[in-house]
């Protein structure tokens, strides 16, 4: 079972629970295993996974959209399996912003007000609110196709928020988005569902943003959950290969546990070095795994190299320079493709190909893990 998987965010009751859920289309392929997830009131969890790793369809069971083949699911205790999709009180807001192109912005905010019998007067100030919260006040009047993409996606938003629900489901609604308006909608939301104290269940395949927006993240694969934790524990502690490849750039070096003890495990790499690394999911001599450094984390100027790194012989194959940051990728125990980071700085050195330098990093910032077979 997945590292926190049965644990909801600071020890709180869950307000939404997957019981040992599964979901199969045609009775035999299961695209979902055994999922048991527990998420608190007011958390910002984020499902990311690659596409066909299971994260759409658990929405699409918690929305009601799809039905599980076995397990329960449970919103505020009570189980929500049987209940229709317009019963369960849940916002929803998608990728393709799913506005009616015939009504106004006003009309598209309150239609999910008149499908609840909410009366003419309350529902005029509910949708000036909803408005105002994502500051389109002025454009109640427009119709769709008169707003940018920026805006439909903030009145698909409001008109999620407009009945004031509990929980608001989100599948990948910055898709289509360019990367600056992206970034810019990612803190709105986050401030905004934050200050209201939403639940929100998030789904993206979208890394950078699962790390920048989300409380915890749920990381699947192949229909299951392989981690679920806060960003930073995500990034520096994998629990397994594929989510610290997934998660972030990430170096590794394929070897052979040589021994294990006092907190680390030893390993032999292919070209015979021996490295010391934090045992993660390795436990005995002689078992194969694959060892995990982050690419800010390798060092090569010998002023800056600690005292206790470890030092291997790399040869420079490529520099590049990205503004904020270089990077550059170096030929090392078989590994033709490690990367090194480092910042844009008057005193960082910029390394030729062919030339042959010295790196190194710290024992706890490597990790033996699996070898992702």
């Amino acid at each position: 079972m997945a590292t926190d998987e049965r644990r909801s965010a600071e020890g709180k009751e869950p307000f939404v629970r997957f019981d040992r859920v599964q979901k199969s289309y045609d009775g035999e392929t299961l695209v979902v295993k055994d999922l048991n997830l527990d998420i608190s009131k007011g958390e910002f969890l984020t499902m990311l996974g690659p596409s066909g790793s299971g994260k759409t369809t658990c929405l699409m069971m918690l929305a009601g959209f799809e039905t599980a083949t076995h397990g329960d699911i449970l919103l505020d205790g009570i189980s929500i399996n049987h209940i229709p999709p317009h019963r369960r009180g849940i916002g929803m807001v998608f990728q393709n912003y799913a506005l009616f192109p015939h009504m106004t912005v006003a009309e598209n905010l309150s239609f999910p007000l008149e499908v609840r019998k909410i009366a003419k007067s309350e529902r005029e100030s509910k949708v000036k609110k909803a408005l105002d919260m994502v500051e389109m006040g002025d454009f109640g009047g427009r119709r769709p196709a008169q707003l940018s993409g920026g805006q439909q996606q903030r009145i698909a938003l409001a008109r999620a928020l407009v009945f004031e629900p509990q929980l608001v489901l989100m599948d990948e609604p910055l898709g289509a988005l360019d990367k600056q308006l992206r970034e810019k909608m990612q803190f709105e939301i986050t401030d905004l569902t934050h200050r209201l104290g939403i639940t929100v269940v998030y789904v993206t395949h979208d890394q950078t943003e699962a790390l920048t927006m989300s409380d915890r993240v749920a990381v699947f694969d192949d229909g299951r959950i392989q981690q679920v934790a806060k960003p930073d524990t995500l990034y520096e502690e994998p629990d397994n290969s594929f989510v610290a490849q997934f998660i972030g750039e990430n170096n590794t070096l394929d070897g052979v546990v040589h021994s294990i003890g006092d907190g680390y495990a030893l390993v032999k790499l292919e070209n015979g070095e021996m490295i010391d690394c934090k045992p993660i999911n390795v436990s005995r001599p002689g078992e194969r795994t694959r060892v995990s450094i982050r690419p800010e984390r390798v060092e090569f100027n010998k002023d800056r190299l600690h005292p206790d790194a470890h030092t291997l012989e790399a040869e420079v194959l490529e520099f590049i320079y990205m503004g904020d940051i270089f990077r550059t990728r170096v030929r090392v125990a078989g590994n033709e493709s490690f990367i090194i980071k480092t910042r844009n700085a008057p005193d960082q050195a910029r390394l030729e190909p062919g030339r042959i330098i010295e790196i190194g990093w710290l024992p706890d910032d490597c990790r033996a893990l699996d070898t992702g077979t």
